[in-house]
């Protein structure tokens, strides 16, 4: 009798600049999940992140020009729909996201049979917190979301996600790049196309190394521009989009 292969999985790491980090998280994701590939998403970094990276043990997407978070991730799920993976994690580079907890986000995936599994921040779990207008933007999110997608959702925004074969497929040939699309306007999509999303609640770390992506003076600006990534995301058509569909 045949034994079934494990099952395959790619971590994917988008990397803007993060030559202070990037070595350490590879490694970390190494010896926490030795059996995992890695691959950091070079997303037109203008120091030394790619060099660290490879010398770190991981592949390397070396993008020419800066796309952003979404823009690299869909050349990861691209790659990861190519080689036939049957699972992917997003992790990000500077160290918040812990590889320790990536085998709880597979296992709810498993257990409760999801597409899409968050790591939650606002679960119950762990003490980060937020305030002012990203803490009120992100419960209006969750408040919307939660009824787009069936499911309660405390934190639409996190960039910790697993993705099984379905939800690869959809988000090699269908993931937004626009600001903020890779996290709200992608629940939209996975949810129109009937794929299951679901959260579990992880603790997030500080900061290895790096600037964090918003000041506190741009807390304001995050207000308006989450509002309006959500409205033009739920104004768009829907597209019959087939999960397992081929990609360009």
């Amino acid at each position: 009798m045949p034994v079934s292969p494990e099952p395959r999985l790619l971590i994917i790491v988008p990397a803007w600049n993060e030559q202070a980090t990037v070595g350490a998280i590879v490694r970390e994701i190494n010896g926490v999940l030795p059996d995992a590939d890695v691959v950091v998403v070079n997303d037109g970094s203008t120091d030394r992140t790619s060099e660290l990276a490879r010398q770190a043990g991981a592949r390397v997407l070396d993008l020419p020009i800066n796309l952003g978070v979404g823009g690299a991730m869909r050349a990861g799920y691209v790659m990861a729909h190519r080689q036939g993976y049957d699972y992917t994690v997003q992790l990000d580079a500077d160290g918040q996201h812990d590889p320790a907890e990536v085998r709880m986000l597979l296992e709810t995936m498993v257990a409760e049979s999801a597409d899409i599994v968050i790591g939650a921040r606002f679960a119950g779990v762990g003490d980060y917190v937020v305030r002012g207008p990203r803490r009120w933007t992100m419960s209006i999110l969750s408040t919307v979301l939660s009824r787009v997608t069936g499911t309660r959702l405390t934190d639409t925004t996190s960039g910790f996600k697993a993705c099984g074969r379905s939800a690869i497929a959809l988000f090699a040939a269908n993931y937004p790049a626009e600001y903020l699309g890779d996290t709200i306007e992608s629940l939209v999509i996975a949810s129109r196309a009937g794929l299951t999303v679901r959260q579990v609640g992880v603790r997030m770390r500080p900061r290895a190394g790096g600037r964090p992506s918003h000041s506190p003076v741009k807390a304001a600006i995050f207000l308006g521009r989450a509002l309006l990534a959500l409205l033009v995301a739920l104004s768009r058509p829907s597209e019959p989009i087939a999960a397992e569909g081929a990609v360009a």
